[in-house]
C-alpha cells in the first residue's frame, strides 16, 4: 500500500485522530487503501441504527490490538467520512499496527 496522506493520521495530544472513508455493506470488512486524505475501509455492516459506526470502531480496535472502548467516533456519525480518536497510540504506532 502506498504512503498514507499526511492528514490521514494526525497527532491528538497523546493519541491519534484517524480520517476514514467508509463503504458499508461490503462483502467483507477490510482496509483497502486511501481515498483523498482518508483511509478507505469497507465494512460488512449496514449503515442503519449506528451499526456501521460500532462495527468500524470494533474493526479498527481489533486491527490495533486494543479494546473497542479505546476507539471512539469523533465526527461523521451519519456520513461516510468519519474521524476516529485513538487516545493511547501516536500516529506512527497506529500506521505500524494497521498495516502489520
Amino acid at each position: 500500500m502506498s504512503q498514507p496522506p499526511p492528514s490521514c493520521f494526525t497527532p491528538d495530544g497523546t493519541g491519534t485522530r484517524l480520517a476514514i472513508h467508509v463503504v458499508p455493506r461490503a462483502s467483507k470488512s477490510e482496509i483497502c487503501g486511501y481515498q483523498g486524505d482518508a483511509l478507505k475501509v469497507r465494512l460488512q455492516a449496514p449503515p442503519v441504527d449506528g451499526k456501521a459506526n460500532k462495527a468500524l470502531c470494533a474493526f479498527i480496535a481489533e486491527k490495533l490490538g486494543l479494546p473497542p472502548r479505546d476507539v471512539t467516533l469523533v465526527t461523521g456519525s451519519t456520513g461516510r467520512h468519519k474521524t476516529l480518536r485513538i487516545p493511547s497510540l501516536p500516529p506512527e504506532e497506529v500506521v505500524t499496527r494497521l498495516f502489520a
